[in-house]
This record gives structure tokens, sequence and C-alpha cells, in this order.
């Protein structure tokens, strides 16, 4: 089989696939231009197994570029285009990329990067730049797809790097045949459906559950070059009309904040989903009452590429997207947090030169996610990674727990709370806030927060809470918890110094 192959093989002729601004481009337009792309690959010097670096902002371009090259038979990646060079060169270097593909702007200075690694990559551009000419070897003749064995690598995510450095996901030609399974069987989602996610193509979240079901179902997937804001969502939102909306928690928490979501909900969007990290439910409940709509709330991660498990009522519980299957270690008390086993037709061959990272988690085709989960009659309850977890005066505390009772007390006072585990001066566990406070509400937040804490039970208080300006995130919009540790030092010798 081949994976773009496999998903241009639905969709209608005459409707539409891709939206990116004034563009529309119409099943029956990519299945001529992917082909062609794949011919270019092929002009350009491609061979079966090469890896491909896709860096650029979303756009049909993005799109025909990283399906020309699994076409071909080389090896797609996505990379955020607002990674600085710096970042991108270990990357180039450690998968061994062979070609990045990316808009004539960059093409100067990833060019320049290029040239400056061992076995540096070929830069490709439109109009050729200081690269090879993308728009010249588009003019080679289309070609067949390079037929795969099904479980060889197609396409490459990187982890999101929320606790250290990515790790690069290995994808089997396989991932797409059944990509479309939770839109389809959860959402409902047809071929009438109009797919649109905040997140970028890059992120897991956005290609397998957006982009990957959209054409599995010969939906329409709609893209967008910019930056995800809340006027931004909803200027999408109104001028393409989306009926499912995929997007993360904190996008959910800031559009309630600026009066976002009503507009949202005279749309026409059926569902909107949630996933990239918790949702808190207060944002839920919040969402429930602006749209009268709560988010479906997903769990999935660059493992799975698209959603594992699922919520869809207020209890805040998860259970298996279809097609997963669901595994407990059966000498583990069900009332402690503890790892899960998943297996599900889009799970990853392993990653890339990470034997213990491989060993720790994919365990006979099974994967064993880092995060953590209680047993609650028959569904999970999410309580955050290993390192999230605390023994704290006997008892065991997630700081996802604490985040939550914190965010929720908060209210629109406060745009974002972070907790996490560290040592006091005697060498015990204790927990530190971090919080960000709305602009002129500061007051406000203080006290809220003041009173929650009061409210909880001892061994859950906070011992510190630190007001800043901003809390660290990873380019996918998650937080960045492999950081709060710093930033609470960094508080405490801000705070110390005279």
């Amino acid at each position: 089989m081949n994976a773009a192959e496999c998903l241009l093989a639905t969709g209608a002729d005459a409707a539409v696939a891709l939206e990116c601004g004034e563009r529309r481009v119409t099943y029956a337009e990519l299945r001529r231009a992917v082909p062609r792309a794949g011919g270019a690959w092929r002009a350009l010097g491609l061979t079966p197994g090469a890896r491909v670096v896709v860096f650029a902002p979303d756009s049909d371009d993005w799109v025909i570029a990283y399906l020309g090259a699994i076409w071909a038979g080389g090896v797609a990646i996505g990379v955020n285009p607002h990674l600085a060079l710096a970042d991108l060169a270990p990357i180039l270097t450690d998968s061994v990329v062979r070609y990045v593909w990316c808009e004539p702007d960059l093409a100067a200075a990833v060019s320049k990067l290029a040239k400056g690694l061992p076995e540096g990559p070929a830069v490709v551009t439109a109009g050729g730049g200081r690269g090879r000419d993308w728009t010249a070897a588009l003019a080679a003749a289309p070609i067949e797809a390079s037929a795969q064995d099904e479980e060889a690598p197609g396409l490459w995510i990187g982890t999101s790097g929320t606790t250290g450095i990515p790790k690069g996901v290995i994808h089997p030609q396989r991932v797409v045949v059944d990509a479309h399974a939770f839109a389809g069987q959860v959402l409902g989602a047809t071929a009438a459906d109009r797919f649109y996610s905040t997140s970028k193509l890059f992120f897991a979240y956005a290609l397998g559950n957006s982009l990957f079901a959209g054409l599995r179902l010969g939906a329409t997937v709609i893209l967008d070059r910019e930056r995800a804001t809340p006027e931004r969502t909803r200027e999408m939102v109104a001028r393409h009309r989306p009926t499912l909306l995929f997007t993360v928690p904190t996008l959910y928490s800031k559009m309630l904040q600026e009066n976002v979501a009503p507009a949202l909900a005279a749309a026409g969007i059926r569902h909107f989903v949630s996933a990239g990290e918790a949702l808190p439910a207060n944002v839920r409940d919040g969402w429930l009452r602006a749209t009268g709509k709560a988010p479906i709330s997903g769990y999935g991660t660059s493992e799975t590429l698209c959603l594992a498990l699922y919520g869809d009522d207020d209890s805040g519980l998860l259970r298996p997207t279809p097609l997963t299957l669901l595994r407990y270690a059966d000498d583990i008390d069900p009332d402690i947090p503890q790892r899960i086993l998943v297996r599900l037709p889009t799970l990853a061959l392993g990653y890339w030169h990470r034997p213990e990272a491989q060993a720790d988690g994919f365990r006979d085709g099974w994967f064993c996610p880092g995060d953590m989960f209680i047993r609650r009659e028959g569904r999970l309850e999410f309580a955050g990674r290993t390192d999230d977890l605390l023994k704290v005066s006997g008892q065991w505390v997630s700081t996802l727990w604490v985040e939550q009772a914190l965010t929720a007390a908060g209210g629109d006072a406060v745009d974002q709370v972070a907790a996490v585990g560290v040592p006091t001066a005697d060498g015990l566990t204790t927990i530190a806030a971090l919080a960000v406070a709305v602009p002129g509400r500061e007051d406000d937040a203080r006290d809220r927060i003041r009173a929650a804490i009061d409210n909880l039970p001892k061994y859950r208080r906070p011992h510190w809470v630190h007001w800043v300006e901003a809390l660290p995130l990873t380019a996918t919009g998650k937080l960045q918890r492999s950081r709060l540790r710093t930033a609470h030092e960094s508080a405490l010798a801000g705070a110390a110094a005279p």
C-alpha cells in the first residue's frame, strides 16, 4: 500500500478537499497534484525511505509536498516552521534528513544552516532561490504511487517535548487506514463535514484527527497559515464555516475570556473537540453555557497519532475510542495511579534511536504512555505524568488536580495556573503553583486563589504561589512541565533578591 494513495481514495472528484484562504483544491485536483509532486521528488533524486522535512506554515502546498514525498516512497516529517534554526539543526542531523522543503523566504537561512551540517540536506523551494527548484521539478511527469509494505515507515512525528527533548516517532504506512475511526463513529462525521483544527499539521492532533481523518472521509479540511488566537479562530469560523472544530483547552479558555464562544455557537459547528492536555471542568462548563455544546475531551499522543481515549460527559472520565483496546497491569491495585497499555490501528512502530524509551513505551504491539490514570468503574481518570504524581503527607496528589481546583476558583480573573512538585528546605515534597492573572484583575485573582487554597485539603495546598507574566509553553501550546521547577526556583531567587 501507499499511505498517500490511501488518503486520496475516497473523496468525490468535485468535492473540495482543502481550503486555505481563498484557495480551494478539489479531490480531483489533489489526485492530480500529489502524483505530480511525487514525480518532482523523484526528479530531485528522492529514493525510497529518504526522509523529507516539510518546514513551512500550513497550506495546500504543504499538504501536496508532504503527501507527494510519501507517494514517491519517502518518509515525510512536518516540523514547526517557527522553530529556531538552532533547534532545527539537531533534528536534521539526528534524523539524517535528506531534503528540507520550505518557502522562499526561509530558503537562504535554511540553505546556510544545511551547508554547515555533516551530510546536510538539500533545500527545496519554489523558484529555487538558494536551493533546488521545486517549481521546475513539478514539470516532471507524474508517477505511480510507490508500493510499500504496510509496516514500512511512511511518516515521522516529533513528540511535543513537554518533558524534555522531542523524540522522532516512526509511523508506518497503515496508520492512515483507520485514522477516521473517532471522527466517523463518535462525531458522526461524513463527507459533508468541514474539519478545522487550530493546531498545526506538524502536531499529531491536527495531522491525524483533522487532515488524515477528513481526507479518509472525503470531507473538506480547512487550513490556516496564521497562528491561532481567539480572534483569528472567530475569523476562520465565520469565513469557512467548519462543522467540526479541534482545538486545545488553553484556547477554549481564552475564547471564553474574550467572549468569542457565542460567535462560534452561531456558526453551525456540530462538535467541539479538545485535546493536547486535560480539559478543566470549569472550561467545559463555561463552554457549555456559552454555546450549548460541551467540548468532547480527547486523549492521544504522538505515538497513537489519533485520539485513543475520550470523554463526552461531565464526569471527566475517559474511555477507549473506536478500535482502541485497553489493558491494565494485573498486579497493581486499581485504586493506585498507574500507566495503561493501548493498542489501535494508528499506533507507531516506535522511536528513532531511543532504545530505552522504546523498551519502556512499546511492548509486543501495545503502547504504554508515560501518563498515569486511576480506574473509576470501568473508565479512567487522567492523573498526569509520572512526575506529576506526588506523595505528600502520605497521600497521593496529582499536580493536575491542584491546577484544576485553582483554575476553577480563579474563573475569569486567572488566565493560567500550573503546579509542580518541589522539595522543601528539609527535603520533603511539597507543591508550588505558578499563576498568570488576567490583566487588570490581579487583586481579584490573588484573592480567589488564596481562598481556593484555603479550601483544599492540607496535603493538596501549594506551599508557594508565584504570580508570573506567562507560563512556559511548547510550540503546540501545551504547558512545558519540564521548565516549571526552574521557573519556581527563579521566582524564589527573585523574591530573595534585595
